[in-house]
This record gives C-alpha cells, structure tokens and sequence, in this order.
C-alpha cells in the first residue's frame, strides 16, 4: 500500500463492528487505495505519504457501510400497491402487473432501487430477480449495469421460477421458466458475471424463488448447479404460516426439512424471511450454517409475523438484514431495518432483552456480509479489509442531544450521510449520490411505473 492514494478521516466516533466490538470515542481512518489500512485512537499517523483527502469528521459516527442481503429491485415501480394484503393476495394481486416487465423498466426500477440504498448508507446491495417473462430483454444484464452505474458492491441472485398457473403456482404462465431454461439461463449468468476475487464489484448466487413457485427439480438440481459453479444459493424460506401449510400438504414436511431434502442447507445458503422457525429448524440452520436474511419491514407490511431473532443469534445462526422488494417495504432503505430489527424483535418473547443497538448494527454490517459470503472482505472496519465505510453526520438536531453515537445512529431518525466510500471510492458525499443522476431516475422510475401500469390495464 506505500504508493497508493490515501484518504485520511479524523476525529470521529468510529464503531468497527469487529469480533470485539471495538469502538473509538475520538479516532482516525486510513484508506490506503481500495483497503483500510490503519485506523485507532486518537490522530493519524504523521509523515503518511500520498494523502489525496484528509477529513475533519467531528460530529460523525463511521461504520463499516450497510449490508442489503435480500431485494428485489423491479418492484420499485410497484410500490404503493396492494396495501392491506398478506403475502399470498399479495403476489395474486401483483403477479398479473410484474408479468408485463421489460428491460427498460426493470433498468429504471434497479436504478431507483439502487440510488434510494446507497443515499442511505448501503455499499453492498443485493438483488433477487426471478420473474423472466418471455421476450423481456436481458434482465440481469440491465440490473448488473445500473448496480455498476450507482458505484456499489453487488450481488445478482439469478432467481427463476418453473411453477405457473397451470402447476398450480401465482405467476402466469408466460411469465415462468422451463426447468432446462432456468438452469441453463442461470449458468449463463454466472459464467458471464461472476467475480469471485477477494474485491469482486460483482457476484452472483443461484436463487430459485421459493418453495411454492419452483419445482422441486429446480431446486434440487438448482443446488447442484451452484456448488459444481462454486457460488452461493439463496431463496425465501418459512416467510408465512400458509406456505409451512402448503409444503406440510404438498411435500409431507415442513419448509425446512424440505429444503434438507433438497440440498438446500449449508453455509453456502442463505434464506429470506424465515419467520416461522421452531427450535428444531433453528438447530437445523445453526448445525449446517444456513444464512438468513431479516425483513423486519416487509413482514409487517405483509402481516407475515415476528421471526425469531434472538433465539437465532444465540443459536449461532448467521442473520443479516433485507430491505425486500419495494412493493412490501416502500422506503427501501436499510436504516430503517436496522431501527426496525430492534423494535419490533422486543414485541417478541424476549421482550427489551431481545436485541440492543450494537446488535442491530452488526445484523446491518456484519451480519450481512456473513451470509453473503463475504465477512473475510467487508463487514467490518479492520486493517486489510475492503475499504467500504459510512460517515454518518450525527451533531444536527435530530441526533445531537443522545450521548453515545451508535445508539443515536440505531434509535434515532435516519442519520445524513456525509460520505460513503465503496472500494476506496466516494460513492455519495453530503447526501447526494456522486456518479448517477437521482432526480432523472426519480423521472424515469415514475415513467415507467406508468408505463407498466398501461401495459399491466391492457391485459
């Protein structure tokens, strides 16, 4: 790191999230290139060479940047509708309008849904797309680009579905995949965009969509294609009490047998939702370290239920945080999972006990980075790790007056992003997204939220 370009940030808060949990009241950190060099108590190293930036962050908390682990980013032009539905009305409701995307409307909603993450905190966002209406264009294609545009760290779960209508599944029938096209599209996607470098900008998982809409010859042979490619698997697993009905009728067992069944536990996995988890599926991801991705918004929104977080973490289960499709969660943001996590995991049985700001903190960084695989390269902010950080502005009114700044950052109203750094570059500073345009994605998201809207009207 001697001749790389370094930016120095002084007197700040710094909370590492680190195995120790280390924090510094008043601290320093070095970027040396796309790496966190040095950081600790105090000022600076003197006689640092190279120093293209040095920050006075006083009145700023910095953490390691947010950490999305489950999205699906073509909602955002879908937001606001259906309302006041559980999740299977929900999908009825819906299916019929995201069967009509197309590339340039899934672009938009990428790029809205990418903008609105990374203005708040996010460096490394992940995308489940599994809706590939026939003769739509290249999707994943326009998703990885407008990820690539917006500067962020990013993974592609290459989703698919092969269980319409007529095999008794929600989504029409043109707007699934044949089994062999599924799979076969899903390699393509890896083979062409899969970086699996320690600073990969662009990864990608296999994602069947969940256990009601694919067969289980698609995940099972889903899970195979993974590990003989070497990369992740993700899906939605025990979200509803109606899909634990649906595979106790379909299957003869529970969602998470299912999935053992099938493959489909191993640290290599993770999992969205996974609210309804008794302790024997709890053992179960815990024994095999299956990931799971928190949407404590999204399941209000869909009244789907209180997950059991705390009874996870003690169990040794990697928990990250989702923001989930902008059609159940409308802020699409993760501060506010972050805030939510705590909040509504104390309306469950472990009441004020259940989960404190450091945790929620780490479910945002750490935790993500854990089950996407990546916790020996982001996550965290330590000497050697990738260089994606937060400076979150915390001496403003809204948060100026709470004492400690994690808590402030975790209790408190979105904090302002002064800067947000991903591979060693500045991705947003005071607020504003640096290499896109977010009023013209606010334009065009509208525009083609209308457009699907016409198209969806006209059958």
């Amino acid at each position: 790191m001697a001749a790389a370009r370094r930016i120095v940030i002084e007197n700040c808060a710094i909370a590492t999230v680190d195995a120790n949990d280390t924090e510094y009241a008043s601290g320093y950190v070095v970027v040396a290139g796309n790496r966190i060099e040095a950081l600790g108590s105090g000022k600076a190293p003197e006689g640092l060479e190279n120093v293209v930036r040095r920050i006075d962050a006083s009145g700023h908390l910095v953490t390691p940047g947010l950490v999305n682990t489950h999205h699906h980013f073509y909602q955002w032009i879908t937001r606001g509708m259906a309302t006041d539905h559980n999740l299977f009305n929900w999908l009825v409701a819906l299916y019929p309008v995201w069967a009509r995307i197309d590339e340039r409307m899934t672009y938009a909603a990428a790029q809205g849904s990418l903008a609105m993450m990374a203005r708040g905190g996010v460096t490394t966002a992940m995308d489940h797309h599994y809706v590939f209406p026939q003769g739509s264009g290249d999707l994943s294609g326009s998703i990885i680009r407008a990820a690539r545009e917006t500067g962020v760290r990013f993974t592609l779960a290459r989703g698919s579905m092969d269980r319409s209508e007529k095999d008794g599944g929600l989504p029409p029938d043109f707007a699934v995949e044949t089994l062999d096209g599924a799979l076969a599209a899903t390699e393509e996607t890896v083979k062409q965009h899969h970086d699996a470098s320690f600073d990969a900008m662009t990864q990608v998982a296999v994602a069947p969509c969940s256990p009601f809409s694919v067969s289980t010859e698609l995940l099972r042979e889903g899970a195979e294609l993974a590990r003989r490619l070497g990369v992740r698997l993700h899906t939605h697993g025990s979200e509803t009490v109606e899909e634990e009905k649906f595979c106790h009728e379909l299957f003869g067992m529970g969602p998470t047998d299912y999935f053992e069944s099938t493959g489909w536990l191993g640290e290599d996995v993770w999992m969205a939702h996974c609210v309804h988890m008794n302790d024997s599926d709890i053992a179960a991801f815990a024994r095999t370290k299956t990931g799971v991705a928190h949407c404590p918004s999204s399941n209000a929104r869909l009244a789907a239920g209180i997950a059991r977080v705390p009874d996870m973490l003690a169990a040794g289960v990697p928990v990250g945080l989702g923001v989930d499709g902008t059609a159940s969660n409308e802020s699409g943001e993760l501060h506010t999972e972050l805030r939510n996590a705590l909040l509504i995991n104390r309306l469950g049985a472990h009441r004020e006990a259940a989960l404190n700001a450091r945790q929620a903190l780490r479910l945002g960084t750490y935790g993500g980075a854990q089950v996407l695989g990546r916790a020996d390269q982001i996550g965290s902010l330590e000497p050697g790790k990738l260089a994606d950080l937060v400076l979150w502005k915390l001496d403003t009114l809204a948060h100026a007056s709470i004492a400690d700044p994690v808590t402030a950052l975790v209790f408190g109203a979105a904090a302002p992003v002064t800067l947000s750094l991903v591979n060693g570059e500045a991705v947003v500073e005071n607020g504003r997204l640096l290499h896109v345009d977010e009023d013209a994605i606010a334009r065009s998201t509208r525009d083609e939220a209308r457009r699907l809207a016409r198209i969806a009207a006209q059958g």
